[in-house]
């Protein structure tokens, strides 16, 4: 996924009743079939678009443990916590994404879910190895 979109954007009301929608039909899916990776993964990005970033961390966890290796699914935890002010979880995911095979280093550098993580010093440091590690990072 990598993006969920979720941007600041004030979403129309017929937008707001789209998501809303399909949040409710996709619930229904997974509470069907809690194995269903897709059916978690666009219902973790319309929580997100929707502004239910609680949810969606729930839904990122929940991928998260169907897919631990799976560095978008890592990644997509990782903004997750950010979104929620959970730093030290968002930066231990990020490392973990990367540990996995995560390599867009250009789009860690401005993704605006974790504008909050990269200001924080750990972020700092684990910048400070992946672009001495990998030279062309950035």
């Amino acid at each position: 996924m990598l993006n969920k979109n979720c941007s600041k954007r004030k979403l129309t009301r017929k937008e707001q009743r789209d998501l809303d929608l399909e949040i409710s039909f996709m619930e229904g899916v997974v509470q069907r079939d809690a194995k269903y990776v897709e059916a978690w993964k666009a219902l973790s990005e319309c929580y997100c678009r929707r502004g239910f970033f609680e949810r969606g961390l729930h839904a990122d966890v929940h991928l998260a443990r169907l897919q631990p290796d799976d560095p978008a699914v890592l990644y997509d935890l990782a903004c997750g916590y950010a979104l929620l002010q959970q730093t030290e979880e968002a930066i231990t995911a990020l490392m973990k994404a990367i540990a996995h095979g995560f390599n867009n280093f250009k789009w860690l550098l401005k993704d605006p879910d974790l504008t909050r993580v990269r200001k924080d010093k750990l972020f700092k440091r684990v910048w400070t190895k992946i672009s001495s590690a990998q030279p062309d990072a950035v």
